[in-house]
């Protein structure tokens, strides 16, 4: 006897082994066509999957559920490798093909090693082919071998990485037995190792995926293994979906930061000064002075101390944080020299927590004085792989908003609280509001954390009481915590639906226990305080890169690093346009005025292009009314203004934050 329930509450019996997909049918006929994989008491399986004798919970999981698409972008990294097969011959290994769902352009992807080179070129011929797996409806047929049978099965068909896959999974203790599907039957059938589930046969895919990108990729990501051949793709449920994807692609193109960067000449990457070394150009300058003067002040009115610290320090610091050597791969070598016959060595900062540490125990404190709050835009390097290496978003140097705050236990939570709202602060004035929070946890299972599990504990119950009472929606994640404590994350959905993590709020019990800090207590016994690390920009580098393509290089007036462009029409009126320049830079305004010999459209078209949100034109008319014909870079003209009513009405947007936009 057979016991289904389902997640209405309601029992199904059944007097022998069933499958979830027998049951949809049983149920009705629509669930069974809709339906794509099944849960059977909490585990994912395949809708052939054999429920037998005994009690079963089970959902059935249409199109609505989350984990579909990954099962459809599964499904479809498997088509993907048959086509691949199919038609460059029996010699193409195939490696591994996962899903993706956090990746903003790509929903999968496979490795291959291939017996001949192919480009984007070809994507079109290996795309004609996953169509033609499609039509045939090919079964996905699930089997269970134990590792010797596969790994024979799987060597018989030249897969040797497949082969040393199944070895490393034996050595780690795992893969007794190893399941396999078959996308059809007989010799032509496609054979591969796989946890499943997948779709019950290749016409579910239908016809909405897009082969992209063709790549390199070392084998298991270390260079000194074999280059392989990586093809990225994109799935979803239907053709609307998939264009809607595609058009995003297109928009992320013309906001690539790289490409407005130079346009807008904001900053500059130089092979010569060093990959992942970012200079920031005069107007890239101004937003990244603009950003810090407004936080600066928030961080004053807000009771921290500014403070500045050396780019550099001595390696027992970095080893009594836990910096070094727990992340010496991604860290520069430290720069090593002998003094007094003993071998020592300096290391650039990765992090200004140490700094920050020893500032705040280079003298006793008492519970009075606390919280104790050091702020400091902090210069700090990490050694990225070359290949990770993305414009601003990704890079070897940057400018961390570091903040670190020393506080009593029983301060803690409301701390923690103070710098949720911090971080909120900047993401509403920048007009960052769909957002999410997730509160990262460490793994139970890694050796990558410090610390004892009740601090651990401690830390994560504070994290949790905060942001519950706060009211925000959050979800939790496993493994995302920093090696010294678990944090908030912000993820931000800018405007053409890309996350990003910014804003964080990091508890640490841990390095002031590593540093052995105390404060006086009311007892006039020492006491251990609680740290919070806090960056509501994170780095200036790469949340400036996400600005540049959120507002696609079109920033609000208080960042523009130009506010205002004067375009006389002609010579004749050449005073006048100084003046007006005159009279708006004492107001603090960043003004250019256009002085070429060029026809007023193409100043126009220039200032437009160069993302300048307003525009004083200026001809006869308006020298003799002492006016200016105000233009805004989307509406075009808006009309005619006196100059001291335009220039209070850029001051007010400005200070506002564009609370206040200038009109008519």
């Amino acid at each position: 006897m057979v016991k289904v329930k389902l997640p209405d509450g309601s029992v199904k019996e059944y007097q022998q082994s069933i499958s979830p997909l027998a049951v949809a049918g049983d149920i009705s006929q629509g669930l069974a066509r809709a339906a794509i994989a099944a849960r059977v008491d909490g585990k994912l399986v395949d809708l052939t999957f054999n429920m037998a004798d005994g009690e079963h919970e089970l959902q059935l999981l249409t199109n609505r559920d989350k984990e579909s698409l990954e099962i459809l972008r599964h499904t479809a990294a498997h088509v993907l490798a048959m086509a691949v097969v199919r038609l460059y011959g029996p010699t193409v290994q195939y490696t591994i093909g996962p899903a993706l769902l956090d990746d903003f352009q790509y929903g999968f992807y496979y490795d291959f090693a291939l017996p001949c080179n192919i480009s984007v070129e070809d994507l079109s011929k290996i795309e004609a082919e996953m169509k033609k797996i499609v039509s045939e409806k090919l079964p996905f047929r699930r089997e269970e071998l134990s590792a010797a049978a596969a790994k024979s099965l799987l060597g018989k068909r030249g897969q040797k990485y497949k082969c040393e896959m199944i070895d490393d999974m034996l050595a780690a203790g795992e893969g007794a037995v190893v399941s396999l599907y078959h996308q059809g039957e007989g010799p032509d059938a496609f054979v591969d190792m796989c946890r499943g589930p997948h779709l019950s046969d290749t016409g579910k895919l239908g016809n909405a995926f897009k082969l992209m990108a063709v790549a390199g990729a070392y084998w298991r990501g270390d260079e000194k293994n074999p280059m392989l051949t990586r093809i990225y793709g994109n799935a979803f449920f239907d053709k609307k979906e998939l264009a809607e994807h595609l058009d995003r692609i297109e928009q992320a193109k013309k906001r690539d930061h790289r490409v407005l960067g130079k346009q807008l000449s904001l900053f500059l990457l130089d092979e010569k000064v060093g990959p992942g070394m970012a200079m920031w150009l005069p107007r890239g300058a101004t937003i990244r002075m603009e950003l810090e003067n407004w936080l600066r002040g928030e961080l004053i009115k807000g009771g921290y101390s500014i403070v500045y610290s050396p780019h550099i320090g001595k390696l027992d610091l970095y080893r009594t944080s836990g910096h070094y050597p727990y992340y010496k791969e991604s860290q520069f070598p430290p720069i090593m020299f002998e003094e007094d016959g003993k071998e020592d060595g300096f290391l650039l900062k990765p992090m200004n927590c140490p700094h920050h540490i020893m500032m705040y125990k280079s003298t006793q404190h008492s519970y009075r004085e606390l919280p104790i709050r050091l702020a400091e835009f902090g210069q700090v390097y990490r050694w990225e792989q070359s290949g990770e290496l993305n414009g601003l978003t990704r890079v070897r140097a940057f400018c961390q908003d570091d903040a670190h705050i020393f506080c009593a236990p029983e301060q803690l939570e409301s701390e923690i609280s103070a710098c949720i709202d911090l971080v909120k602060l900047v993401l509403s004035t920048l007009g960052l509001n769909d957002y999410r929070v997730r509160i990262s946890l460490r793994d139970p299972n890694s050796d990558k954390y410090v610390g004892s599990d009740e601090n651990w504990n401690l830390a994560e119950a504070n994290i949790r009481s905060v942001v519950k009472a706060s009211g925000m929606d959050y979800s939790e994640a496993l493994g995302e915590a920093a090696f010294y404590g678990p944090k908030i994350d912000f993820i931000v959905k800018d405007c053409i639906g890309r996350e990003w993590q910014l804003g964080t709020v990091q508890v640490d019990y841990n390095l002031p226990e590593r540093f052995e800090l105390e404060y006086i207590g009311r007892d006039n016994s020492a006491h251990r305080p609680v740290m919070i690390h806090r960056a509501p920009f994170g780095s200036l580098e790469r949340f400036i890169g996400i600005l540049i393509e959120h507002f696609g290089g079109a920033f609000p007036l208080w960042l523009s690093p130009v506010q205002v462009a004067v375009l006389p029409v002609s010579d004749k009126v050449a005073d006048y346009a100084a003046a007006v320049t005159a009279r708006l830079k004492s107001a603090g305004l960043r003004v250019e005025l256009d002085e070429s010999a060029d026809k007023i459209g193409a100043k126009i078209r220039r200032a437009t292009m160069n993302k300048i949100p307003y525009m004083a034109v200026i001809g006869a008319k308006e020298a003799d009314s002492q006016t200016v014909s105000v233009r805004e870079r989307i509406k075009g003209d808006i009309g005619e203004m006196a100059v001291e009513n335009f220039k209070n009405a850029l001051v007010c947007e400005r200070d506002t934050k564009g609370k206040e936009l200038v009109q008519i």
